[in-house]
């Protein structure tokens, strides 16, 4: 995984037990990405999470589970998959 990365991305390590973010939490999070204009690389850790040099490349460590950020990653995200993108583009959340 490491060698696919691009030496200016954020990296995210995306495991198991890192700590979680509410859907706010996210979208803020997210348009400060948006701001950046970055490239985000997404580090999938499996049940034993990541390597230690994944976790020490990593700009941020992430929480991993079946949740629609988690499904992002898998496949090319429209904006209307994420609640959080919803949050951006205006919409009211519809948990909150």
């Amino acid at each position: 995984m490491l060698a696919a990365i691009g030496r200016d991305d954020y990296v995210v390590a995306l495991e198991v037990r890192a700590t979680s973010m509410t859907t706010e939490q996210l979208s803020a999070w997210l348009a400060a990405r948006l701001r950046a204009a970055q490239p985000l690389a997404l580090l999938i850790g499996g049940p034993d999470g990541l390597s230690e040099a994944c976790r020490a490349r990593a700009d941020k460590v992430g929480p991993c589970r079946p949740h629609p950020a988690a499904r992002a990653g898998a496949r090319p995200a429209r904006r209307a998959d994420l609640p959080a993108m919803s949050l951006l583009a205006g919409h009211p959340y519809h948990r909150a």
